[in-house]
């Protein structure tokens, strides 16, 4: 197994959460979410994001519906993922991300009651919970 560094996004159309990990590791921890516009992130933020941390892969998480049937944002997330790849050439993996952020409300909860659930906590969770699902599907 390598020590790659692997970014996580859980898309939204209004913010996008941002996690970092480890492959050695196969564990993750929540970075500050991005505020979106109809989908569209404010890619400065996501280049100076990834200038600090290098990350060898991002991972995007696929939002399905629970019969594994698409939904109108999968298609959004999957443009996303393919931006990423296209203005930084860094290779892309799409995750399914069915209950990451139900498990993410649930975590936040469980710390910190109702006033930890803003949204931009909850997106960065979900995208510790869709990194730490991806890590757990490579080791399996």
């Amino acid at each position: 197994m390598s020590n790659r560094t692997i970014i996580a996004f859980d898309f939204g159309s209004k913010s996008i959460g941002a996690a970092i990990g480890h492959e050695l590791t196969g564990s993750a921890r929540a970075l500050a979410a991005f505020k979106a516009q109809d989908g569209s992130p404010d890619w400065q933020k996501i280049a100076k994001l990834l200038q600090e941390w290098q990350p060898d892969l991002m991972v995007v998480g696929l939002p399905l519906n629970m019969d594994g049937s698409e939904q109108p944002v999968t298609e959004q997330a999957r443009k996303f993922a393919n931006r990423l790849h296209g203005r930084f050439g860094v290779q892309i993996a799409l995750h399914d991300e069915r209950l990451s952020t139900v498990e993410a409300r649930a975590n936040l909860f469980d710390r910190g009651g109702f006033h930890a659930l803003d949204k931009g906590s909850v997106d960065s969770a979900s995208a510790v919970v869709i990194l730490e699902s991806w890590f757990e599907r490579q080791q399996g």
